[in-house]
């Protein structure tokens, strides 16, 4: 095997050098490769909600770009997040994913705001995020925001450990037709197409769909599990510039999705029977419209309203879940300071069909919550174009906990026009979800000694609280010269409440029959501790036709139970997160119509689950036959032919090994 991997390296790294396809580089051709000036003024949003230069943001941001999206190979969202330095992206099955930022990783990992277009997509059922269901055409992604650290200021609860904002393109920026098919041995067949035009002479639009079908994932034996997906979807865009101050858009999706899963919770009909391939389902639709006017170069307001409707049907229950969304934002400066602030509403209405016999239930069966926020942050210009400070807070009211209040305080220090020093110091909550009041989770049953069924189960808490960080975070930016780029950023977090999984006292059931014994483990918010860590990039342009791209990321976790003799709790969470992960990106362009890019990905081993280290080599060639044809090969996961990335206790199905994969894919532009 090993040398299978260095005949693998060895070749890529030919192919990287280009000496073998040397030829001098055509200024017309698209070599799609930014100057670092380009990328060192990218506008970004998520930091402070309004527009500014990444090399100006008091935060540990990393932009995937558009470009980096093409060329990566990748098919889905999740996996396009593995480039971004300091998030935790490990598969589960063949159609879930654990995404975690600077630790807690888990299929329902609730530390982690996702936006996308400034739409929360989270669960309320639990606070993470259904991967399975985020999806969208890639080619219609302008630019992924990657924040890590806590964004609570401004977004509110659950944006603890970090924000990701993935952002559409400007119907402006879609005209036209694009088509992509394409198939291989694990993406088995997919198909999208958008078509984009213009009414009248200020308003432009466009249409998508998308379909899929993802074959299932294999387990250590090599066996397929089947756990495979099917995918259907449509959207549609407008954007429409009423005056040169005055600019609506409007937006919806809808979408249905089928999958397979072994989930490993028991029904109490039938305790002691063995997990079953079981399917699940998943449509829903949402949409959002958003209003902005200018009132002059220094002073603007914005208006997004959004509907968001789902329903579930996994583990043989159902559930509807139905969002409203309102929120206002207002900027103006003023000498030396700009001021942002906004008011935001949002309510959540969800419903369940789960009885007293399926594996997994939320009581009450339905239930209305409500959400009021406002927001302030202040940003000064200390010393003009040198230091800057940024100081707000979000105080939040939620039906859980009542009052939440999330301060932070951001400095940067602008030491030259290539040099960018910040601190930030923040407060932020992850309030109580459904599941962590009123869920119960029948995990595993056995017999008792006169055979009699004894049943495991996961409870709520009524009493939940919120969990709390503080942190801590140092950054730095230098570009030392025209060709290289480096970013760090170092953090120190205290958190406080944490949840935990503990015994409670046993008792009978006798409904539904027959009589069996609960042994209940209930969620508690005893944990504390710290985290600490460094997260590193780089962008290197060796030549005209050659950018290569770095990362490399440390997690250090301290944790303690509140009570003694709980381990199980520490232990889990410190060694369900790796402590290094580092990449090595290489695009390079062969000749003016082919590409030749790798990526390297390595993660260290998961104590707790019993994961070993693992290294991922994906390659892509693309092939621009004409300006409005292309043809790309995507080779994945080629260093060994399956390995296991998650095992954790909140994965609830059996879990599958990523294996070696090939497409292609073409994409016809007219």
């Amino acid at each position: 095997m090993k040398s299978i991997r260095s005949i693998w390296l060895i070749a890529i790294m030919m192919i990287g050098d280009g000496s073998l396809f040397a030829q001098t580089p055509n200024p017309a051709s698209d070599l799609t490769t930014a100057t670092l000036e380009e990328l060192m003024n990218i506008e970004v949003t998520s930091v402070s909600k309004k527009e500014e230069k990444l090399f100006q943001s008091a935060a540990a941001i990393y932009v995937i770009t558009h470009e980096d999206i093409r060329r990566s190979g990748l098919t889905t969202i999740p996996e396009l997040l593995r480039m971004a330095p300091g998030l935790s992206v490990a598969r589960i099955d063949g159609n879930k994913w654990a995404i975690s930022a600077r630790g807690f990783s888990g299929r329902f990992a609730n530390k982690l705001l996702v936006l996308i277009d400034g739409r929360s997509v989270y669960s309320p059922q639990f606070s993470g995020v259904y991967w399975e269901i985020q999806n969208f055409p890639i080619e219609e992604i302008e630019r992924i925001e990657v924040i890590r650290g806590p964004g609570g200021t401004l977004w509110g609860a659950n944006a603890v450990n970090g924000v990701i904002n993935i952002i559409t393109k400007h119907t402006k920026d879609s005209q036209g037709g694009l088509v992509t098919v394409g198939g291989g041995s694990e993406e088995q067949g997919f198909a999208s197409a958008r078509y984009g035009s213009v009414i009248g002479t200020n308003a432009y639009y466009r249409v998508y769909a998308k379909y899929f079908n993802r074959g299932g994932l294999v387990n250590a034996d090599g066996f397929n599990l089947h756990d495979w997906q099917s995918w259907v979807s449509g959207g549609w865009r407008l954007d429409w510039k009423k005056s040169g101050r005055d600019a609506l858009t409007l937006h919806g999706n809808i979408y249905d999705t089928s999958l397979r899963e072994t989930s490993l919770n028991r029904s109490l009909s039938a305790p002691l029977a063995p997990p079953a391939l079981t399917p699940a389902e998943y449509m829903g639709g949402n949409a959002l419209g958003r209003w902005t006017h200018i009132f002059s170069d220094r002073s603007d307001l914005a208006l997004q309203i959004y509907f968001d409707r789902s329903r579930y049907e996994p583990f043989d229950q159902g559930e509807r879940v139905d969002t409203y969304d309102v929120d206002l934002q207002h900027r103006f400066a003023f000498g030396r300071q700009d001021l942002v602030w906004g008011l935001g509403y949002r309510l959540i209405a969800d419903q369940n069909n789960a009885n007293i016999g399926t594996p997994v239930q939320i009581t009450p069966k339905g239930r209305t919550v409500q959400i009021f926020s406002g927001f302030v942050q202040d940003e000064i210009m200390l010393i003009k174009d040198r230091l800057r400070l940024t100081i707000g807070s979000k105080l939040e009211h939620n039906d859980y906990t009542g009052f939440e209040v999330q301060p932070n305080v951001r400095l940067l220090w602008t030491l030259s026009a290539r040099h960018t020093m910040w601190a930030a110091g923040s407060r932020a909550i992850r309030m109580p979800s459904r599941a962590d009041v009123g869920l119960r989770v029948n995990s595993s049953a056995f017999p008792d000694p006169d055979g009699s069924p004894t049943v495991i189960a996961l409870l709520g808490n009524s009493k939940a609280e919120s969990e709390e960080l503080r942190a801590y975070e140092i950054g730095y930016r230098v570009q030392p010269n025209k060709k290289l780029f480096f970013d760090l950023a170092t953090f120190y977090n205290f958190y406080d409440r944490l949840l935990t999984v503990d015994p409670d006292e046993p008792f009978l059931e006798f409904d539904p029959q027959p009589a069996h014994l609960v042994i209940p483990l209930r969620f508690n918010s005893f944990m504390h501790g710290e985290t600490w860590g460094v997260e590193a990039s780089a962008n290197l342009n060796l030549t005209q036709r050659w950018r290569i791209r770095g990362g490399y990321s440390y997690l250090g976790q301290r944790l303690s139970h509140k009570l003694r003799g709980q381990d199980a709790n520490v232990e889990g969470a410190e060694g369900g997160n790796p402590k290094h992960q580092y990449q090595f990106h290489s695009y390079y362009q062969l000749a003016r119509n082919l590409e030749s890019d790798t990526a390297l990905y390595h993660v260290s081993r998961l104590p707790s689950q019993q994961i070993p280290a693992y290294t991922r080599l994906d390659v892509r060639f693309g092939w621009r036959v004409r300006e409005s044809f292309e043809f790309s090969l995507n080779l994945q996961n080629l260093l060994d032919d399956r390995h296991p990335e998650f095992n954790g206790p909140d994965a609830s199905v059996m879990t599958s090994q990523a294996r070696r994969s090939v497409y292609g894919k073409a994409t016809w532009r007219f």
